[in-house]
């Protein structure tokens, strides 16, 4: 009798024991993945923020201006603005937002994120009233904004570009939706160094 009862439990141990290992090897696994258990839904664009009450005032040459966005997504700017294109460098947030006044899109990444394909990729999708630029201090690995809209998106490939571009991208919720970014200027050619003016 014992010795069947021995044989009962080796057998269930046998069973037993790797079910349970593998339990907490399957539970570990997506614990440690973080990604993989929060997936962003792409076909839409319900994850667009939006911020009401953005106001449009020119800032006074020199002076300086904390966005609560990064990066911003409107408010107070620098009376010049940038011409549209593709910045290898970070442009001066205040005159950006001068160029969302005008329904440009702003679309900027990461550059620890985003390598020279995605770079090429995001210009692709980028329309004639657009700027390009890196910017860093962004949580996302590319952000695409509009005068009171962002959207923080999950890379280069992401199809709300598209998406976004078609919604907003016609600069109706701007101030001034039909002036553009053509007629800007250079960074480098901007009063100041290039600090708000």
């Amino acid at each position: 009798m014992l010795a069947a009862l021995a044989a009962v439990l080796v057998v269930a141990a046998a069973v037993l024991v790797p079910v349970v290992l593998s339990k907490d090897d399957d539970s570990g696994t997506d614990a440690g993945d973080d990604d993989t258990s929060a997936q962003v839904d792409t076909s839409n664009l319900d994850a667009v923020q939006e911020y009401a009450g953005l106001t449009n005032q020119h800032l006074a040459p020199g002076q300086e201006i904390d966005y609560p966005q990064s990066p911003p997504a409107g408010g107070d700017h620098a009376q010049y603005w940038l011409e549209c294109g593709v910045y290898d460098e970070p442009v001066p947030e205040a005159n950006a937002v001068h160029d969302l006044e005008h329904g440009t899109v702003w679309l900027t990444y990461r550059t620890d994120d985003v390598d020279a394909a995605g770079i090429e990729q995001l210009a692709e999708q980028l329309p004639d009233n657009g700027i390009l630029s890196p910017y860093d201090d962004q949580e996302a690995p590319v952000v695409i904004t509009v005068w009171g809209r962002q959207l923080a998106l999950t890379g280069p490939d992401d199809p709300r570009i598209g998406l976004f571009v078609a919604e907003f991208g016609a600069g109706d919720t701007a101030p001034e939706p039909f002036a553009s970014c053509h007629g800007g200027v250079d960074p480098a050619d901007l009063p100041s160094g290039g600090i708000a003016a």
